[in-house]
């Protein structure tokens, strides 16, 4: 996919102090006592978090890139409040005060990340049902406001998605070689990137995505087991909705996620075909970067290949 373009790369980048991110989260929450802590994994954005229930998210000013918006990530989770079964940030206010500084403040997500809970076995696939299940309900949302907003940029026809997927499988196989990753698989990364393109069909779906729903972004209740919901919204696109469920590396995973997703209906051979060259893709990733992974993904990388041959 095309380069970031970063508009203001020089721009200052200052920890707000605490009355300031105070004085401004009590315009919309008079009430708010302290910041209890401040995190900056996110890149793009940093939080911080008000209190046990509210996150006050500023876009860091040096890395504003025309993919990622505060606004596209309120308009969203506005389009999303109220949705049976999906559990995201409520935005209870925005502001834009001074020309670098931008900020949403929002319901914080109970529970902890995915990533953290260690979870295994049945407690594992049933948070992972559930996601699929979510996303399922977030993808079936009207898309007519999201493509009138001008908010959301990406593949608007299956000529599109065929080129974002093309240039997926070559980005993988092009950082594979130029970081020396150990390849264990009999085809070499651009060949079997050929072979699984050589298979996707024309989409006849392009939906809003979260952009990625994976680990660092799913929320579950580390007690109950239960996910909790899904954060960050802010780097949303239109594209195929295999492009959500692929963000798991481990193929027991996704396909917990796929589970819950066909459930209350059911997708076409023309999805399931997409599904399997985004898994193809996951497999060359998790082979690559995910040792705990790699006989898995090269056992089921083997069986795509030997299925579309």
């Amino acid at each position: 996919m095309p380069k970031d373009y970063y508009i203001q790369p020089d721009a200052p980048d200052p920890v707000l102090h605490e009355e300031k991110v105070l004085s401004l989260a009590r315009q919309h929450v008079p009430d708010v006592k302290a910041v209890t802590a401040v995190d900056e994994t996110g890149g793009e954005a940093r939080t911080y978090a008000i209190d046990d229930d509210l996150i006050f998210k500023t876009q860091r000013p040096q890395q504003l890139r025309p993919r990622t918006s505060l606004k596209k990530e309120i308009f969203f989770l506005q389009k999303l409040e109220g949705v049976a079964g999906v559990n995201v940030p409520r935005v209870i206010g925005y502001g834009h005060p001074e020309p670098f500084l931008e900020y949403t403040l929002m319901t914080r997500m109970p529970g902890i990340a995915f990533r953290n809970a260690e979870f295994e076995g049945a407690r594992r696939y049933a948070a992972l049902r559930d996601l699929g299940r979510m996303l399922r309900r977030i993808h079936s949302i009207l898309q007519e406001p999201l493509q009138d907003s001008g908010l959301f940029f990406g593949d608007q026809s299956p000529v599109d998605v065929r080129g974002r997927m093309g240039n997926l499988f070559d980005e993988v196989a092009a950082m594979i070689q130029q970081e020396g990753r150990p390849w264990p698989f009999y085809l070499a990364p651009d060949e079997v990137g050929r072979r699984l393109m050589r298979t996707l069909p024309d989409v006849t779906t392009i939906v809003a995505l979260h952009s990625n729903p994976g680990p660092e972004h799913v929320f579950v209740d580390p007690a109950s087991g239960q996910m909790t919901g899904v954060i960050d919204f802010g780097d949303a696109y239109f594209s195929h909705p295999v492009n959500d469920l692929r963000r798991f590396r481990a193929p027991a995973d996704r396909q917990a996620v796929l589970e819950g997703y066909v459930e209350s209906d059911p997708v076409d051979d023309n999805f399931i075909a997409t599904w399997r060259v985004a898994c193809g893709l996951a497999d060359m990733v998790a082979m690559a970067y995910s040792p705990e992974f790699k006989s898995v993904a090269m056992e089921e990388l083997d069986q795509i290949l030997k299925g579309v041959a």
